[in-house]
């Protein structure tokens, strides 16, 4: 049987559609609307297509945009001084500082500059600590997206065997902290894990943010597990012609998805979700802000 292909596309816009309708009734019933802004530093080109999209996703579920754009030259206090800046603006309900930052800048200071309540990607030292110890925090996009596409798919997590293959601070360390929330057994596996095959054939969750292309074959996968692949890889493509590239996963998709239960397409599976999940976190943050209920399915 084949697995079911959990649609991340899909799946983003309806989070979008939740975004909008918030957006919209906090316009209408308190007069407030949520602002998101993006601190851009340097010429990066994926950075920049980054931005764009975030700042146009923004704009159409009637948020309001405010984009920060400055030299790779930027020195640390200019930069620390429009983080400052927005820290102290009310319109101003999340900030994102765009990684990576240039090498001269330290992202760890940068990162622990923004107002915790304000860190929509969840970085902050504050809510890493928040988030580890089960309190309410902003939880990083893409571990989130990736919690909502599971509870969506399997209703309760509770009891489930979970494997987070990548022990990241961005992905893998907070997806094991969403897991053991909803009450998983996680285990947290990496390069050095023995018997790497044998811990991902017992779960029932693989969660897979390596960064290593196809590195989980289909063996690995136990038949009717969901699987969540996280990896965006660029790899040669020598089919499709010469100097040709293509997208592909840690898992090897063919393989896994013939043996899955439930599987997310890369292209088109977690990558959709991080801006949806962006947006989300700006609309929780607000009504954090301003005492206001917070919306229902958007946060962990």
């Amino acid at each position: 049987m084949a697995a079911t292909i959990i649609d991340g596309k899909a799946f983003a816009a309806t989070v979008r559609e939740k975004v909008a309708g918030h957006v919209a009734r906090l316009k209408e019933e308190n007069g407030i609307t949520p602002g998101l802004a993006v601190v851009l530093v340097g010429e990066d080109p994926a950075s920049q297509v980054y931005v764009r999209s975030k700042g146009k996703q923004t704009v159409e579920v009637g948020m309001n945009s405010y984009e920060h754009k400055m030299d790779a030259d930027t020195s640390e206090e200019d930069l620390l001084a429009v983080i400052d800046q927005l820290n102290n603006d009310a319109s101003v309900h999340g900030i994102l500082v765009q990684l990576p930052l240039p090498g001269h800048l330290n992202e760890d200071l940068i990162i622990n500059s923004i107002s915790p309540e304000k860190d929509v990607d969840g970085f902050h030292i504050s809510n890493v600590g928040l988030l580890g110890t089960g309190q309410k925090s902003m939880v990083p996009c893409t571990p989130l997206g990736c919690l909502m596409m599971l509870r969506d798919h399997h209703g309760s997590l509770s009891g489930l065997n979970a494997v987070v293959i990548g022990r990241s601070n961005i992905v893998g360390k907070p997806m094991a902290q969403l897991l053991l929330g909803d009450s998983c057994t996680v285990t947290i596996a990496h390069s050095r894990t023995k018997d790497l095959p044998d811990v991902v054939r017992g779960a029932d969750i693989v969660v897979a943010a390596v960064g290593r292309p196809e590195m989980v074959p289909g063996d690995w996968i136990r038949e009717g597990a969901t699987v969540i692949d996280v990896g965006i890889n660029r790899i040669d493509a020598p089919e499709k012609g010469e100097g040709k590239t293509r997208l592909v996963g840690d898992v090897h998709y063919e393989s896994a998805a013939a043996v899955a239960g439930a599987i997310t397409p890369v292209p088109g599976g977690v990558g959709p979700m991080t801006i949806a999940c962006l947006l989300a976190n700006t609309v929780t943050a607000c009504c954090r802000a301003n005492g206001l209920a917070e919306p229902e399915g958007l946060t962990a």
